[in-house]
């Protein structure tokens, strides 16, 4: 692992700086790395390197367009998309690529985030979207099935997500007291 970034007072997230990033973390504003950061947190436990980008589908349209349509050629294997409010960042991502899209509905909003939920669970057909849940719990479990995905074709990250849900399940006591 290589040297810990910090964002905006953020925790450390280690990332591998040899390792060619094989997922895309995508927001839509730079407040958003608060929660998005989980998704990459369980990627780093996993031993997936990702590449994260601030990137607004309303905001930097053609910066969107020439990222995603060139990620695949670059090693990019799935795309985390994490947005609020109308949230059209994983739909717009979906649109522009093959590669699957996980959508992570944030609650920045005033309908705390079932806003964005609805937009990126109402993709039309043709255009799928996962989408998980709002806020913490769904940036993390974004980042954990990106490495279920991989873990599919590479064993050293099947040998890490097994290793991680046995002590996921050896932290749950059998008793409350």
């Amino acid at each position: 692992m290589a040297s810990a970034r910090k964002a905006g007072g953020a925790s450390k997230v280690r990332r591998a700086r040899s390792a060619k990033p094989r997922v895309a973390v995508l927001m839509g504003s730079k407040s958003d790395w608060e929660l998005m950061k989980l998704a990459v947190e369980a990627l780093d436990l996993l031993g997936v390197a990702c590449d994260v980008r601030v990137i607004s589908a309303h905001r930097t349209p053609e910066r969107h367009r020439i990222y995603v349509t060139g990620a695949e050629e670059r090693g990019i294997e799935i795309f985390i998309c994490g947005a609020g409010l109308a949230a059209h960042l994983a739909g717009v991502t979906a649109a522009l690529t093959p590669l699957p899209v996980l959508g992570v509905p944030l609650d920045g909003s005033s309908l705390n985030g079932v806003d964005a939920l609805l937009s990126m669970v109402q993709m039309p057909g043709g255009i799928p979207v996962a989408t998980f849940g709002i806020g913490k719990a769904g940036a993390r479990n974004a980042g954990l099935f990106a490495g279920a995905i991989l873990a599919g074709k590479d064993p050293k990250v099947r040998r890490k997500l097994d290793a991680l849900r046995k002590k996921q399940t050896a932290a749950v006591p059998e008793t409350p007291f």
